[in-house]
């Protein structure tokens, strides 16, 4: 109970819901935004609140769930985290990720049906991925996904639909919406290369424990640029070339880098996720911008 065990600091709850995260659904919920191709005007509020559900809100909610439940894990991998060193005690870690959830719902709430469903589903998965009895992340295939879907899909969809007023987004906003949660995946596989050891003994069988270091490298490399090269071929088709080229030019930014992560995975798993997920992460900003030009140009 909150008033039965010492209180955390601050500075280890903000530890608990990791700042560092939430980059990737705020990122998401702007190119839905800007993908949806409606004016700006007047709709700041909203969209601010969007962004804060996205990461303060839903995406800090999902680090103190998987904190929770991977605190035997971390007690092996990293046993300097919050809770496996001691530092929030008791259940602190559980109870403020219930709370996290339901304050997450209130400011869903905000922005009407899709966004409260957005919250709901996000949420939901955020549970599944790390709370028995479904515990995604002990396959690195399911987790992987659910993870992709929720920090980008989820994110990229209700940023569209609260710009259109609650309506369905534009069929090519979902399309690119899935390809860039598909290539999540990829990423997601390089964040499980640091967990290798304690997944191993504690039964996690992410990609790395799965297929071996090399293969699941591979994997990763490939459906990321798989992704990418789906969004190139749809963007000639669709009529926007110029950023079609400007998604390529950074796609081969990052197959310069895979090359060289692929020849040491071990040493340089942190390295590609610093300088080769962010060519990766501005051509979803790229393809967003495209389709905004479409839909405002009429096509």
């Amino acid at each position: 109970m909150f008033l039965t065990t010492p209180r955390p600091t601050l500075s280890t709850v903000a530890e608990l819901f990791k700042p560092i995260t939430w980059f990737p659904p705020m990122w998401a919920f702007v190119c839905g935004v800007l993908a949806s191709g409606t004016s700006l005007d007047g709709k700041w509020p909203l969209i601010i609140t969007g962004v804060a559900l996205a990461g303060p809100f839903v995406c800090a909610t999902s680090q103190a769930v998987n904190d929770w439940y991977d605190r035997h894990v971390d007690a092996i991998n990293e046993p300097q985290r919050p809770i496996p060193s001691g530092r929030m005690p008791g259940r602190w870690g559980f109870n403020l990720a219930v709370l996290w959830t339901a304050i997450s719902l209130l400011v869903g709430t905000v922005l009407g049906p899709w966004g409260f469903g957005a919250a709901m589903t996000g949420l939901l998965l955020a549970w599944a991925y790390s709370a028995p009895p479904l515990r995604l992340k002990e396959n690195g295939w399911w987790g992987n996904a659910a993870c992709g879907f929720s920090y980008e899909g989820i994110a990229w969809i209700t940023g569209a639909a609260v710009m259109a007023g609650g309506l369905m987004p534009d069929g090519r906003s979902l399309v690119l919406a899935v390809l860039y949660s598909v290539g999540t995946h990829g990423i997601m596989t390089l964040n499980d290369f640091k967990a290798i050891e304690g997944d191993r003994q504690m039964g996690v069988r992410s990609l790395p424990v799965q297929l071996g270091i090399n293969k699941a490298a591979q994997v990763a490399c490939w459906v990321m640029a798989a992704s990418q090269l789906a969004v190139i071929a749809l963007l000639l088709v669709w009529g926007a070339p110029f950023h079609a080229m400007g998604i390529a030019a950074l796609l081969l930014v990052q197959l310069g880098l895979m090359r060289h992560f692929l020849a040491s995975v071990s040493q340089r798993a942190l390295w590609y996720s610093g300088f080769g997920v962010p060519f990766f992460v501005a051509g979803m900003m790229v393809s967003a911008f495209a389709l905004r030009g479409l839909i405002q140009a009429g096509n």
